[in-house]
């Protein structure tokens, strides 16, 4: 086991690369290779908190991980993954989904501010997007 830091980090697959996603994560993630044990994923669990075509997800997937590649993150220095290809996220979501409180869901600012932009598009995995956080973590 490594006595490095550990750095979990993720970006939602939108197949765009921004100015800000790049000098915002990516350029601090490529920095930190040396000196930390990185894990890098794709959080589409979380993309489809919102409607997603999974054709496109997945496409967005693939342009993600090129991108990842591209800006210099190496897989020899670092962990690269989708994050739907580990069940586990998944899993134990469900459970702390189980044990997780809806007053303390209530007041998690995630839900309000994407559910009051997009009223149509409004489900379950929205308001308890705070939990698979907790879960990527523990995991």
């Amino acid at each position: 086991m490594s006595n490095k830091p550990v750095v979990l980090s993720g970006c939602q697959p939108s197949g765009q690369l921004t100015l800000g996603n790049y000098m915002g994560a990516l350029k601090q993630w490529v920095s930190m290779q040396d000196d930390h044990e990185c894990l890098y994923m794709l959080v589409d669990l979380h993309a489809i908190t919102v409607r997603q075509d999974p054709k496109q997800l997945y496409d967005a997937c693939l342009d993600g991980l090129a991108l990842y590649l591209a800006c210099g993150i190496d897989p020899q220095k670092s962990t690269l993954f989708v994050q739907s290809h580990v069940p586990e996220h998944a899993q134990l979501s469900w459970v702390l989904n189980c044990y997780a409180q809806m007053g303390e869901l209530n007041r998690m600012t995630q839900f309000k501010d994407k559910s009051a932009k997009n009223e149509n598009n409004i489900n379950v995995g929205l308001y308890s997007y705070p939990v698979l956080q907790a879960a990527d973590i523990l995991i």
